[in-house]
């Protein structure tokens, strides 16, 4: 299959995969479920693209293997956070603010979130999938390294918040463990790592500079967008300690906390 026909396969596989989140949230009314339907989406669509591009197979390999791997994780884990809890704070206040035209407009904005999920894939696996030759084996050592430290770092920010939060003593409080001390959002950090894994695959392909779109816009989303900023406003405002720790710790990347 071409490219084009291949991206066109994604955009249905995509479409298909929130129309089904939305289906969900309707029977839950918890629209948060979407979050780890658009990892799984992500990991069906590594696939995807290494199963139907044209790169030679170890090229491929290596990048169904590492969107899979990330996507199933990620998706796991953000499915036991989200079912049977209340719903995301986020995805409540926009219901609260659409009132009746809530599940409507929930739809649509559902699927506006494909945009950026096909932005990712085909920046990250179509240059890949597609790009003519292997990449040097420095390449791959490097996006495994990437790749592990990336997978390592968000499943560990992610058990230490987890932990943190099973604590009773802890309610109401900060976290400022393990990898938390260092950083406000490592998990973040962590996810934009994970999309610059894809970057030494693709580079020396006629368009491996596009794999460099995949980790800038994923760094942009969650600092300007969906992630840093409304809930860091929702943390000022139910933890008074919050404000010392933005004072304090580095907003995105790992680094030793002021004094």
């Amino acid at each position: 299959m071409s490219p084009l026909a291949v991206f066109l396969l994604t955009v249905a596989i995509a479409v298909a995969a929130k129309a089904g989140a939305w289906w969900l949230s309707l029977r839950t009314r918890n629209a948060g479920l979407v979050d780890p339907i658009w990892a799984f989406t992500l990991a069906l669509l590594a696939v995807t693209y290494a199963a139907l591009g044209t790169a030679p197979a170890a090229t491929r390999w290596a990048l169904g293997l590492m969107g899979a791997a990330w996507g199933l994780r990620l998706g796991a884990h953000l499915w036991a956070r989200n079912a049977g809890k209340p719903e995301d704070f986020r995805y409540a206040q926009f219901r609260a603010q659409w009132g009746a035209r809530a599940d409507a407009n929930m739809f649509w904005f559902f699927q506006f979130q494909n945009v950026f999920t096909l932005l990712l894939s085909a920046s990250a696996f179509l240059t890949v999938a597609f790009r003519p030759g292997n990449p040097a084996p420095a390449a791959f050592v490097a996006a495994g390294a990437l790749w592990l430290l990336a997978v390592a770092g968000e499943g560990l920010a992610d058990r230490q918040m987890e932990a943190f939060r099973r604590n009773p003593m802890n309610q109401g409080r900060v976290c400022r463990d393990g990898l938390w001390r260092y950083s406000r959002h490592p998990n973040y950090f962590f996810e934009c790592v994970h999309w610059l894994a894809y970057v030494p695959l693709a580079w020396g392909a006629p368009w491996g500079w596009a794999a460099l779109a995949a980790p800038l816009v994923m760094a942009s989303l969650l600092m300007k967008l969906s992630g840093v900023p409304l809930l860091e406003e929702q943390m000022l405002k139910r933890k008074p300690e919050y404000a010392d720790y933005v004072r304090t710790t580095s907003v995105l990347i790992p680094w030793p906390p002021r004094s």
